[in-house]
């Protein structure tokens, strides 16, 4: 599936994916892994320590998911390549500001309202549904904004 113009396509597939019990990074990450030159196992590998803000309700992990995405797309592969940094940089703070402009935050304890490290939040949050409702709405925002960026030059 090329990226160009089915972001409603790639938002759909992530939140399939999250359904299936992976994180939400592993779901953003893994949707745009072949058309940026990596398999989809090693894709959801790669993101499998950054659920949940890296399980410390640090950044979201549909944002973390996104960015290497975005990295994998304009990372810079030799150090001298300063233009590809500078893209780089300029896209991660894009996407962040985006992100933050359209969901009020990118740290995930905020987005939630609750510390996943306690877990008497985290069992508020599974009893109330929150990861099943809320977080597939951050899955599709980081997807879309990302591919939008990933789209531009």
């Amino acid at each position: 599936m090329t990226l160009e113009n089915n972001e409603e396509l790639l938002a759909e597939k992530a939140k399939s994916v999250f359904a299936d019990g992976f994180h939400c990074s592993q779901a953003v990450l893994s949707v745009f892994a072949e058309e940026l030159g990596i398999d989809e196992v090693t894709a959801k590998r790669l993101g499998g320590c950054f659920g949940a803000g890296m399980c410390t309700g640090e950044v979201c992990g549909a944002a973390v998911g996104a960015l290497m995405a975005i990295g994998l797309k304009f990372g810079h592969t030799k150090s001298s390549d300063l233009a590809a940094k500078q893209l780089t940089n300029q896209k991660t703070l894009e996407f962040l500001t985006r992100f933050r402009q359209a969901n009020g935050a990118v740290l995930c304890r905020e987005l939630l309202g609750r510390d996943v490290r306690k877990p008497e939040d985290v069992s508020y949050l599974k009893e109330h549904g929150v990861f099943l409702t809320f977080c597939p709405k951050m899955v599709d925002s980081a997807v879309r904004i990302a591919a939008d960026l990933i789209n531009s030059k």
